[in-house]
């Protein structure tokens, strides 16, 4: 309510809070910094950016004004910013009263030392360019420690927006980001691969083992699917001319969510002609090797306090050994019984749905997956785990697969493509089996991928890498919700704000009420059992902040008023 009054009060003076037109910004905060020599001319630069802190002195004033860079010191002195000694209520009213913590500000003026050393920009004029109606979280700063930090997770995800100002540490998580994507574009088309783009809704959810989401097209009358996979897409394009192809494809899989899920992902898919596993294998290290270097000028970085090193060439382990080394088991030739007695005998639980490929994804996901921190090429899959993937070259019992696992958990999925079309339908047709078991992340048939096949296809290497999970490595972050700008969460429960009346059994005077209410204590039963120091604290400073003019309350009486009472 104060900042909306200060707004109208902004509009009375013939001030438009949210002007239209463009302001002709020319310098940065950190540029300035970085540019600045003590002799020399005067610098005069044009700034904007957030108010984020600010200490009023009489006449004179300092504000820290943070934008896309970084934050910078502004010198505001009444006699410099007000056009006419006639009229100083650009300073004295304006800024001192109507202006808050968040607002945007436009300041020209000229780059100067303050006597205490600090690089700042002294204040020649000041614009009003956007008003802010809700206060941002108090986070205090001391010696480069964080106190009162906006921290809470569930406010975090749910306002972005607010976490990317007040946390700088996330911002330079999504620059991180960027510069992956960026350097690995950078290594695809220097090679002359073609980034492409493919469908999202499909007739047929293919190229994965996982559970699609469903929706209806009403022109058609059809249902269609969020794309799972975008590989079969991208094959058919190999099958068209194409030789090497890649797409950053956003997937949807209507699965479970934990800290290395989450429904929409990024992956970053890329299909080569004429090559095999073993070539992309080679290819797949180089790059990471590459992007790691581009992002952090290094090949090492730290995860939840284990340093991981992306030196090429990877280990290279077969599935089958990595077993054997993690539980003393040999699983090689073992039907689908000996291997449900395996699941058993090491604690693994199991269900009648699951085939032998999914029996001995569950042992390796239980057992060994967590024990692979450094990068390692996990190699040579059992086919019923692979029905895209070419049988291998020396058994027909395996497939030429990779999946590359970094700290504990799987990054890349590689194969030689299947190009073989009787052989691919017999697979497709293994999966309708398992989906007629009850498997629902069992592979859908794609006829038409079928005909495209038998046009005839090269020989390919295709892979798949998380591009959310590489940004997680890559900025040493342990949750996918920290890598993404909105991760999914559950509808917000918002709590209606209880009337003055109902805070009147508690002996709150209603004068009080909206204060306690901005506090958080939007409800009388919130305010039951709470810190009474801690309240009366959060009512000190906003009655200083919005000069309320209230006299406090004693903490005797707070203490009366967070006092719980039975019904």
């Amino acid at each position: 309510m104060i900042r909306r009054n200060s707004l109208e009060q902004l509009r009375n003076m013939g001030i438009d809070p949210y002007p239209a037109a463009g302001y002709p910004v020319d310098a940065y905060a950190l540029e300035i910094k970085e540019r600045y020599e003590d002799e020399g001319e005067k610098r005069y630069v044009t700034i904007a950016g957030r108010i984020m802190s600010r200490r009023i002195m009489g006449k004179a004033s300092f504000v820290e004004l943070q934008d896309s860079t970084g934050r910078i010191q502004v010198y505001i002195a009444r006699d410099y910013v007000c056009p006419s000694e006639n009229n100083l209520d650009l300073y004295n009213v304006v800024f001192k009263k109507l202006l808050d913590i968040g607002d945007f500000i436009g300041i020209k003026g000229y780059v100067f030392r303050t006597q205490m050393g600090e690089i700042s920009v002294h204040a020649e004029e000041l614009t009003v360019l956007s008003k802010s109606l809700r206060p941002l979280p108090v986070v205090k700063e001391k010696d480069g420690v964080v106190y009162d930090g906006f921290s809470d997770s569930e406010q975090r995800y749910r306002q972005r927006y607010v976490d990317l100002v007040v946390n700088n540490e996330v911002k330079d998580v999504f620059i991180k980001r960027t510069k992956v994507y960026t350097s690995m574009r950078e290594y695809f088309n220097t090679k002359g691969y073609l980034e492409v783009e493919t469908p999202v809704l499909q007739s047929i959810p293919g190229g994965a083992a996982a559970r699609p989401f469903i929706t209806h097209h009403n022109a058609l009358d059809i249902p269609l699917y969020l794309r799972i996979a975008n590989e079969l897409y991208l094959k058919r394009l190999i099958v068209g001319g194409f030789e090497g192809i890649y797409e950053f494809s956003r997937n949807f899989r209507n699965e479970g969510m934990d800290r290395t899920h989450n429904p929409e992902f990024t992956v970053m898919e890329i299909y080569v002609a004429y090559k095999d596993y073993n070539w992309m294998m080679d290819f797949t290290e180089k790059m990471i090797e590459k992007v790691c270097f581009d992002v952090n000028g290094t090949d090492e970085v730290e995860v939840d306090g284990k340093a991981i090193r992306f030196k090429a060439p990877f280990r290279r382990v077969t599935l089958i050994d990595a077993i054997k080394e993690h539980t003393g088991i040999d699983i090689t030739g073992m039907d689908e019984s000996g291997l449900r007695n395996v699941c058993k005998q090491l604690g693994i639980e199991a269900d009648e749905t699951m085939g032998k490929g999914k029996l001995i994804d569950e042992i390796f996901g239980e057992k060994c997956e967590a024990n692979y921190i450094q990068p390692t090429f996990i190699i040579d899959y059992p086919i019923e785990m692979s029905p895209l993937c070419k049988r291998h070259r020396h058994n027909p019992e395996l497939t030429e697969r990779f999946e590359l696992m970094v700290n504990g958990t799987e990054l890349c999925n590689a194969y030689s493509e299947l190009n073989d079309p009787v052989d691919q339908l017999a697979r497709f047709q293994e999966q309708l089996k398992l989906s007629e078991k009850g498997d629902d992340e069992a592979m859908f048939i794609d006829m038409d991928f079928i005909r495209a096949l038998e046009y005839g296809m090269p020989p390919t290497s295709g892979m798949g890498i998380g591009m959310d999970r590489l940004v997680m490595l890559l900025t040493g972050q342990t949750s996918i919700q920290e890598v993404l700008f909105f991760p999914q969460m559950r509808p917000e429960n918002t709590v209606k704000k209880d009337p003055v009346e109902k805070y009147k059994p508690s002996g709150v005077p209603e004068e009080w009420v909206p204060a306690l209410q901005k506090a958080g204590y939007v409800t009388a039963d919130m305010l039951a059992g709470a810190n009474a120091q801690q309240v009366r604290r959060s009512l000190f400073e906003l009655n200083k902040k919005y000069n309320l003019g209230l006299e406090l309350p004693s903490l005797q009486d707070v203490e009366s008023w967070t006092k719980e009472r039975s019904l």
